[in-house]
């Protein structure tokens, strides 16, 4: 028990305080996150909706994310990442109480595209936040920790959106409001007095180079220009298109194929959270530095395929543990260090815009990943999705395989430098 111990307290040692109290309010926001794990149960039951309806809606939602990702980006390199972020959390939750009243599709349709806007703004800028709080040799802690509290949360949220659901997926809305502002309040109280709110002028950066190497600067002067980058972001996106269906299809898949009550919907969904909460930091400091990560991010995406073509051995509600624990492996192998690529190909003056665009590749998924899970469901049966996204994932492992590894080799010896306070 002391080795457990200790292992955990090297783990997390050496974090800055400021990294801390950042993950500290995305547990916050979090844990009230209940309305998007139910959100397609609620739409079909509550409301009347085809599932064919319900992947619109979750679409509209992706494509209000990528909106919010790319003008979250933008913001944080123009006016820095505190007020982005308190932006996004203060006014995002107050904009779930319109939800108490729209019903009709057309007015939800709308009402899901400004909210997911104003709520994805929040994740450039609170990458860009944790990168800058960060000490250099701990980034990938950094992040893994902000991940580990966003688990947390979400252990909690979906445990509790089940039992709120189960009374009244009204409440849901109430409950998801009252999590952001809260963690937009403690955020401003924290923050407020900090430096580093201001974006960081643009400055040449010098690196050790010859005359076939570009210097960093040149190579991340814009990441849409940057061609190596953008394809890791599309296949990214591919990953993403997969994870996603942990909010979209599976909570579907429950209920019509397992007539699962709300409340198990929720613990099974929280079960995710709860093994990354408590794998996912020590395996980034045990391994993270050891195996490279041209293999553990192509690894984890095999993982996750192979957690829905275990959904068709069978029917058991067994073989829904083992596939969301695999799921959850996959997210600890990939999700990571998927984070850290990004900020070690940025530096102070671009970042927000390398996360911004990071972050688009995940709200691209979530456009096209209900539609796509939804409409083969709907038209060929659950069992051809699982065995779909099993052979995409193995597409998408190979691809990530070789840009990562060129990632890798044609990174600049100097790391970025991260600013700490």
């Amino acid at each position: 028990m002391k080795k457990i111990l200790r292992l955990y307290s090297n783990a997390f040692g050496g974090l800055s305080r400021s990294a801390w109290m950042l993950s500290l309010i995305m547990f916050i926001n979090r844990s009230g996150a209940m309305v998007i794990p139910f959100l397609g149960v609620y739409l079909t039951e509550a409301l009347g909706f085809t599932m064919k309806e319900a992947g619109i809606i979750l679409s509209i939602y992706g494509l209000g994310a990528v909106c919010g990702g790319f003008l979250g980006g933008w913001l944080t390199d123009k006016i820095g990442h505190f007020k982005v972020q308190f932006f996004s959390l203060t006014v995002g939750g107050s904009l779930y109480f319109m939800f108490l009243f729209l019903e009709k599709f057309e007015h939800i349709a709308i009402g899901v595209f400004v909210l997911s806007l104003v709520n994805d703004m929040l994740r450039p800028a609170n990458a860009s936040s944790i990168a800058h709080y960060a000490k250099p040799e701990n980034v990938t802690r950094a992040f893994s920790l902000n991940r580990m509290a966003l688990n947390l949360g979400f252990s909690i949220g979906p445990a509790l959106g089940g039992m709120v659901a189960a009374i009244s997926y009204k409440y849901l809305f109430v409950g998801d409001a009252v999590g952001c502002m809260m963690a937009g309040l403690f955020f401003y109280i924290y923050f407020r007095n900090k430096q580093g709110h201001r974006p960081q002028q643009k400055v040449k950066t010098d690196a050790i180079v010859n005359d076939a190497t570009p210097t960093l600067s040149e190579k991340v002067k814009s990441p849409y220009t940057d061609n190596l980058y953008l394809v890791f972001v599309l296949l990214n996106a591919g990953f993403a298109m997969l994870f996603f269906q942990l909010f979209s299809t599976l909570p579907l898949y429950y209920r019509q194929i397992y007539a699962l009550p709300e409340q198990s919907i929720g613990g099974l969904l929280a079960l995710n959270g709860l093994i990354v909460f408590m794998i996912e930091m020590i395996f980034v400091y045990l391994i993270g530095d050891k195996i490279k990560k041209s293999w553990l991010i192509p690894i984890g995406v095999l993982v996750l395929g192979s957690s829905f073509a275990i959904l068709n051995l069978g029917h058991h509600i067994f073989l829904l543990y083992i596939a969301m624990t695999l799921l959850s492996f996959s997210e600890i192998l990939v999700m990571p260090f998927m984070a850290t690529i990004s900020v070690e190909r940025s530096n102070n003056s671009n970042r927000g815009a390398y996360m911004g665009l990071y972050t688009i590749s995940y709200a691209a998924a979530h456009v096209v990943a209900p539609y796509m899970g939804t409409t083969i469901a709907a038209r060929h049966g659950f069992d051809t999705l699982w065995w779909v996204l099993s052979a995409f994932a193995i597409v998408v492992s190979v691809g990530l395989y070789f840009v990562v590894k060129r990632i890798d080799r044609k990174q600049v010896p100097e790391r970025v430098a991260v600013s700490v306070l």
